[in-house]
């Protein structure tokens, strides 16, 4: 597999079972089959109620949540999760359904993936949450961070392309850095604003708009180069490391 061994020893070494909320059997086994393989415990849920006393009950490092249940519907179980828990969570949504995105981000959801979907996909979402989980919950959060031609170094303030120091406003070094370290989430303009600005989100969009304009226009000068920081529209952005 081409993901990173030390994401997966750190996976392993911590609480590594995935808890799959979906009234979907067969789903369910094929994540719980693939998931395996990579060293991870799935335990599936096809109700609501009964997930809820499974999450309070024992310890799980993510949660991969269908919206459509037959008794509590996604958004509820999120919301119940989310008053006791930051643990991340993965939803599933239809395909072509905005809305829901958009309100199941709002409501706290890390990430999404439209049905159907490539397993592949999920098992790399799945890993880019869970590092980033393990992040926020270990000293590594503040470890230099290197992707591709890009280097970022948050105890020194410092961010190198291509071996070459870039001068950053402490905005653009603040967006960056979180952008980095939650890469392959999708981050609503509201977490970015109310984390880097400290201040109640009131749709000051503009403000996040111009840092990352000029984010890069200094990491990525041409069209031909990576583009790390893509736009998820009408939704906020995503970090991509390779």
């Amino acid at each position: 597999m081409a993901y990173n061994k030390t994401i997966k020893k750190v996976c392993v070494n911590m609480c590594s079972k995935v808890l799959v909320i979906d009234d979907d059997f067969d789903l369910c086994r094929l994540v719980q089959d693939r998931l395996s393989l990579e060293g991870i415990d799935v335990v599936p849920c096809y109700n609501g109620a009964s997930a809820l006393s499974e999450i309070v009950a024992d310890q799980y490092i993510l949660v991969i949540l269908d919206i459509i249940m037959p008794d509590l519907d996604g958004f509820t179980i999120l919301e119940k999760i989310r008053s006791y828990s930051n643990i991340p969570v993965l939803m599933l949504t239809a395909v072509n359904d905005k809305a829901s995105i958009v309100q199941g981000l709002q409501k706290g959801a890390d990430d999404y993936l439209t049905k159907p979907f490539d397993i592949s996909e999920l098992v790399a979402r799945t890993f880019s949450l869970i590092r980033r989980y393990t992040s926020l919950n270990s000293s590594s959060y503040n470890s230099i961070l290197p992707f591709k031609d890009l280097v970022i170094n948050p105890s020194k303030h410092t961010v190198f392309l291509h071996n070459q120091e870039l001068v950053l406003s402490k905005k653009e070094f603040d967006v960056l850095l979180y952008l980095a370290q939650n890469a392959g989430a999708i981050l609503t303009k509201k977490d970015i604003y109310e984390h880097v600005w400290k201040q109640k989100y009131l749709y000051d969009a503009e403000s996040i708009m111009a840092v990352v304009s000029r984010l890069r226009k200094k990491i990525q000068p041409s069209p031909s180069n990576h583009q790390y920081i893509q736009t998820v529209k009408g939704i906020g952005y995503r970090f991509v490391a390779s």
